[in-house]
């Protein structure tokens, strides 16, 4: 696995210098709390609000920016992941990639694929705008390649959240949106024959009805989220299920998980998870941790855990339990052996 990172910035100074005008008004001090309460202590953009201000860009400029940014960032990524297994590019079978913050046609499967050297006959697939947690379906995809072909594969997830800077607002969705989002690549190589991540299997669940909990509107001025604060609500319906799903069929439970990784949405989605599945807080240290230097990534953000979680195993097998969410509203979750 491999991550990497466009400029990092301090949250404080994103806020005293961008935001807390951007927010000029009725909301500043909302604002303020929300930025302060949000877990994040550093984060990372392509575009840098104390740099630029893109709030007024409109969307044709933006996914220029996007290929501008994304390309360089996704090859070095999916270049440091094949190095540290040891591939060349030419004997990927599989090329998977998440992305719902820019599109483009060729997009970024085939761009990438051609200036990284895989094979024409290299399969691709591209999945978009499953946000933020589309990571654990294309790892189930490319694990499922990887099985049924014997031939190795890569997933990359790639998010450029800061290009979708909004206009200044009183919605507090918006707020929150601007305080915990920010910009990753991570890219891992499945291979066939049991070595390294190996999935054993995926569990999900879509609740229909709650589908407005989460949005993702494309606008004139960009990618604009909506982020209700009930889905910490929805997800405590389901997600003691969910895990269960996936450790039940095999005689184990949350006792024999070694490492949670829980795509941090925002500190409150890490308390519920915690709270429904009775977990020592210790084991949400990696989430938190990745949430505070990184901030929320989308799709990257749960494999950020990964790699932190499979870095403080020092390569012992680990029995691990991934958990996402996205719009849907959906809940997905994998068991690994890292």
């Amino acid at each position: 696995m491999h991550v990497t990172f466009p400029g990092q910035m301090r949250q404080d100074e994103v806020w005293d210098g961008y935001f807390q005008r951007h927010y000029d008004g009725p909301r500043r001090g909302l604002a303020k709390r929300i930025f302060a309460n949000s877990g994040v202590v550093t984060r990372h953009g392509a575009v840098n609000p104390l740099v630029e201000d893109a709030s007024g860009w409109s969307t044709a400029r933006r996914m220029e920016r996007y290929l501008t940014e994304a390309l360089p960032l996704g090859k070095d990524a999916v270049a440091g992941a094949l190095n540290d297994a040891g591939l060349r590019p030419d004997e990927i079978g599989l090329f998977v990639v998440c992305s719902c913050t820019g599109y483009a046609t060729p997009g970024l499967d085939i761009l990438l694929a051609r200036d990284l050297g895989m094979a024409a006959e290299t399969q691709r697939l591209f999945v978009g705008h499953m946000g933020c947690y589309a990571a654990i379906p294309g790892l189930g995809a490319a694990s499922d390649y990887v099985v049924s072909r014997g031939r190795p594969a890569v997933l990359l997830c790639l998010e450029l959240t800061s290009l979708h800077v909004q206009p200044p607002s009183v919605d507090p969705q918006q707020i929150v949106a601007h305080a915990l989002f920010s910009d990753a690549a991570a890219a891992v190589v499945l291979v066939p024959g049991g070595t390294g991540t190996g999935v054993s299997d995926i569990a999900a669940v879509t609740d229909t009805a709650t589908a407005d909990h989460m949005t993702w509107d494309v606008t004139d001025l960009g990618f604009r989220m909506g982020l209700s604060p009930k889905v910490p609500d929805v997800l405590a319906v389901y997600v003691a299920d969910l895990v269960g799903r996936l450790l039940t069929p095999r005689g184990l439970t949350t006792g024999d998980v070694d490492g949670w990784a829980v795509h941090p949405g925002g500190p409150r989605i890490l308390d519920v998870v915690r709270d429904q599945l009775v977990l020592p807080e210790a084991a949400l240290a990696e989430s938190r941790g990745t949430l505070a230097e990184h901030g929320n990534c989308s799709s990257p953000t749960v494999l950020l855990i990964l790699d932190a979680l499979r870095r403080r195993a020092a390569g012992r097998p680990r029995t691990t339990v991934a958990l996402a969410f996205g719009p849907g509203l959906t809940l997905y979750g994998v068991l690994l052996q890292l």
